[in-house]
């Protein structure tokens, strides 16, 4: 998995990529909406699930990626979309909030 601050893509050429993933799963789609509704506050998996009415399995295929249903190089944290935040007293809550290309992926999606 590449660093997003050392990535080889600018966002003007990842944005094709970008905009096919989003369009290829709803799931996808959905967790982006509604991190965007919700932002700059993040989300546990268990919440995003319940609010895109989906399983917590599914979010996390489509956040992080999972086998051949959601390849990683197409998950929104891949592509810059999402972003893992670890929080608790021993940081084993995982919160995920949409960056700021995301907020301009959804925005741009919205128009």
């Amino acid at each position: 998995m590449q660093d997003s601050s050392n990535s080889s893509f600018s966002r003007a050429d990842n944005r094709p990529l970008v905009i096919r993933s989003l369009r290829r799963s709803s799931v996808r789609k959905k967790i982006a909406e509604y991190l965007f509704e919700i932002s700059p506050s993040g989300s546990y998996t268990s919440e995003i699930a319940y609010n895109v009415k989906t399983t917590p399995t599914n979010v996390i295929g489509a956040i992080r990626g999972m086998d051949t249903r959601y390849r990683e190089e197409e998950s929104l944290m891949s592509l810059n979309i999402v972003e893992q935040t670890d929080v608790g007293k021993h940081n084993t809550i995982k919160l995920y909030k949409l960056t700021d290309f995301g907020k301009e992926i959804v925005e741009n999606l919205r128009k």
